[in-house]
């Protein structure tokens, strides 16, 4: 498997292009080796897949993380559709605490997002019906898990403006700002 990286503004996250093969009857990707994943720093033991479907451009989910002990990092791509992806690291002494990251991604191109371990991330569609699939390396536990707002004027995210209004979930609208999250 032969992979593309580009590290991200902030270290440890990565955008990955996986090499894709195409011939006319179209195209193959391997999009998870743990060899070639490992070969580029990346150790995630995967545990679960998730899939979802967006309907509507400028579909908002997120800023979701997990609270330890139950943190995961997260390998994120897009099956049909485009995203922008974001990363905001809350890692506790970080000296990016409260930075975020983001690259654009399509199903055309293969992009994948790795996101590591005391990282929010969320991502808004550029495209109706737009899949998106990533694995992550902890389970989900509904106890441990939390969220940042979207629009949190403190990390001044710059979402691309793809629909008159975004379509947000009632609890991703609730979530605290950055600055209620316990440190």
């Amino acid at each position: 498997m032969s992979l593309s990286v580009r590290l991200m503004e902030i270290p440890k996250v990565m955008l990955i292009t996986p090499k894709s093969h195409v011939d006319g009857r179209g195209h193959f990707v391997e999009t998870w080796s743990k060899r070639a994943f490992s070969s580029v720093g990346i150790d995630a033991d995967f545990v679960q897949d998730n899939q979802s479907l967006s309907m509507f451009a400028g579909t908002l989910r997120g800023l979701h993380f997990q609270r330890p002990p139950f943190e995961q990092a997260k390998l994120v791509r897009v099956i049909r559709g485009s995203i922008f992806d974001v990363a905001v690291d809350l890692r506790p002494g970080s000296t990016s605490f409260g930075c975020w990251c983001a690259a654009t991604m399509t199903g055309e191109k293969h992009e994948e997002m790795f996101v590591p371990r005391g990282f929010a991330h969320g991502f808004l569609t550029l495209e109706p019906n737009t899949v998106v699939a990533y694995k992550v390396d902890a389970p989900y536990s509904p106890q441990h898990e939390g969220g940042i707002r979207w629009d949190d004027p403190s990390l001044g995210i710059s979402w691309p403006e793809v629909a008159d209004q975004f379509s947000i979930s009632p609890k991703d609208l609730e979530l605290p700002l950055l600055t209620a999250l316990e440190r």
